[in-house]
């Protein structure tokens, strides 16, 4: 049995919402067990003996047959998270930026991602590995921060999804022991 974290892109944004506890319930009748959700955000924690291709079907299949939602994810293993955490150059916590990291399910969406992002004035990302990529934004302007509007582009929407450092750290934390 291993585990994983599971990112669901686009949840409780634009119209999409769904209950936290119902997503719960709904991936009981799934090859899933110890189930947790963490956030309003869309992170799960669980463990499974699918490989984490069968985990990310398994998933999206149920959010569209539970919930009506075309969903993608991101599936990591929890080992592969607690190195991204370590990884990660840029603090959790800083008065004048904030650290987000784009986790991506095609690494060739996310190498053109970074590189455009790299060619943006004033952007500061460094890519972690084949599934993600650390930027910074100023404190107050991330959705007007030039990475963000890049990374919110339609080419992008079925292949990544971003999230907070210490979001990454509380799902990290989350999947110890399962």
């Amino acid at each position: 049995m291993k585990s994983y974290a599971v990112f669901l892109r686009g949840i409780n944004v634009g119209g999409i919402n769904i209950k936290m506890a119902d997503l719960k319930v709904a991936l009981k009748s799934r090859p899933f067990s110890d189930v947790k959700t963490l956030l309003a955000s869309g992170n799960v924690v669980l463990a499974s003996e699918l490989d984490p291709a069968g985990v990310k079907r398994e998933f999206e299949a149920c959010l569209r047959e539970s919930f009506g939602y075309d969903a993608w994810v991101v599936v990591l293993t929890s080992d592969r998270v607690a190195a991204l955490v370590e990884a990660c150059p840029y603090p959790a916590d800083d008065a004048s930026t904030h650290t987000y990291l784009t986790l991506a399910s095609d690494e060739a969406s996310l190498s053109e991602l970074f590189e455009a992002g790299s060619a943006l004035k004033g952007a500061e990302l460094t890519r972690l590995g084949p599934e993600a990529l650390a930027w910074l934004a100023p404190t107050g302007g991330t959705l007007e921060s030039p990475f963000s509007k890049l990374s919110s582009k339609a080419r992008y929407k079925a292949t990544t999804t971003t999230r907070n450092l210490r979001t990454m750290v509380k799902v990290r934390d989350a999947a110890i022991g399962l």
